[in-house]
């Protein structure tokens, strides 16, 4: 499975357009950047789709059922980010996946949604919740509700948005709206504040999506590729090429650096193509060293893949780098997602930079 350029497949017209049909039918959601980007920072959201139903109502007053068995335990995501990043988008393509969507739900609540949707009989099998910062009294709970979670056996993933300070200020900014830690300061003190409180669960996170360069339609794409599967796999990885000259991916977990082989961008016959050019691929693993470094980078990632299944880790995002993006790091990461998915890894291979040039 590969993604190719999926913003060629998208005209922006039709980003802004679901932006605004989304915007009439829901006025209460997060800002949007006139090019499709979603975000998640208004001081209410989508109570109707959990907190304020029958269902949300009994929040407030379960407790631990006696007897439920392990089975009718529902999946359980954690959507987070910074405010700007897409944290909407994201939720409503699992509520669209069949998720049962929980907008802004006070970590401390978080252990007893789970035990309600124990108590469905599976009519709730897969719960996502979005926190986030708007809950400020209540955020600092999120570790004590994570503890709980580990404790009682659930198994839990974290989703983590994550954008540039310049895309969000830009987005903050075309809806004229304030960072909501901004307080007196400019919309950077907003984002710096929200950035700190947020590394520890950064970190912990299972997935990292950067929105930075993404429209609404591209993040689904990225959402429906971990979750729209009936099966979840044991890991999925990301095979990502990219250009040093455009900047490192922020989301990436691994960095090849594919400068140390020949550049084909100097044989003239070669530059107009890419690495998926059967040609280029050809002098790109012919050249010295090039295939011992596959041969060695994919037992490398076999070992690393299967410490982060220990570790129920279940998203890598691996990032190969060269030059401009277009000729190495697209003949090595087509060669390096085969390997992986000859392993029984489920793969997307995504080329960045092909075509900036």
């Amino acid at each position: 499975m590969s993604e190719r350029n999926p913003r060629q497949a998208e005209d922006p017209a039709d980003g802004q357009a679901a932006h605004n049909k989304t915007r009439e039918d829901h006025p209460e959601h997060e800002p949007h950047d006139p090019q499709g980007h979603d975000s998640h920072d208004g001081p209410a959201a989508d109570h109707e789709r959990g907190a304020g139903d029958e269902n949300g109502a009994q929040v407030s007053t379960g407790s631990e059922p006696a007897g439920v068995p392990d089975t009718a335990i529902p999946e359980l995501v954690i959507i987070s980010g910074m405010s700007g990043a897409g944290r909407s988008t994201a939720a409503k393509c699992l509520e669209d996946l069949g998720w049962f969507v929980v907008d802004n739900l006070p970590p401390a609540l978080i252990p007893t949604m789970v035990e309600l949707g124990a108590r469905s009989q599976g009519n709730v099998a897969r719960i996502a919740v979005v926190v986030d910062v708007r809950g400020r009294r209540f955020f600092d709970n999120l570790r004590e509700s994570l503890a709980d979670l580990d404790a009682r056996g659930v198994t839990r993933r974290i989703v983590f948005l994550e954008s540039s300070d310049e895309a969000l200020v830009r987005r903050f900014e075309s809806v004229r709206r304030p960072h909501p830690l901004q307080g007196d300061g400019r919309i950077v003190d907003g984002i710096a504040a929200e950035r700190e409180l947020l590394r520890e669960l950064r970190g912990d996170a299972d997935l990292v999506i950067d929105t930075s360069s993404l429209n609404v339609h591209e993040l689904r794409a990225k959402m429906d590729a971990q979750f729209a599967g009936e099966e979840e796999p044991e890991l999925r990885a990301t095979v990502m090429s990219f250009g040093f000259k455009y900047g490192l991916p922020v989301d990436a977990d691994l960095v090849a650096d594919m400068r140390f082989l020949p550049n084909p961008h100097w044989v003239p016959e070669l530059r107009p193509f890419t690495g998926l050019n059967e040609e280029v691929a050809s002098y790109v693993l012919n050249q010295p060293g090039a295939k011992e470094f596959l041969d060695r980078y994919a037992e490398l990632l076999q070992l690393i893949a299967a410490g982060y299944r220990r570790e129920g880790k279940r998203y890598v995002t691996i990032a190969v780098g060269c030059t401009g993006g277009k000729h190495r790091s697209v003949a090595m990461s087509e060669k390096l997602a085969a390997r992986l998915a000859a392993e029984g890894v489920e793969t997307v291979v995504v080329h960045r930079d092909m075509g900036r040039e």
